[in-house]
């Protein structure tokens, strides 16, 4: 959710991690809270979150803090 905050920055070192919303200790995915996450990540990211699955589990899916800058072209912190 954080990647919703006005001009927000990644450390080339960092791994940002992805898994659907809901309640983890329940165990039940709630698709309204996924799509209230997905709401504030950019087009190129959420087509390829979306492509793979990763907003359909609670299981962590991490991407690099270089594959968010170059690949999702969020903005590097200087």
């Amino acid at each position: 959710m954080f990647l919703g905050i006005r001009n927000v920055c990644i450390e080339p070192g960092a791994a940002l991690q992805f898994h659907a919303g809901g309640s983890m200790q329940r165990g039940v995915i709630m698709p309204a809270y996924t799509q209230r996450m997905m709401r504030r990540y950019n087009a190129p990211l959420k087509r390829y979150l979306t492509a793979n699955g990763y907003m359909n589990t609670f299981e962590f899916h991490s991407i690099s803090g270089s594959d968010m800058i170059q690949r999702f072209k969020y903005r590097a912190c200087t």
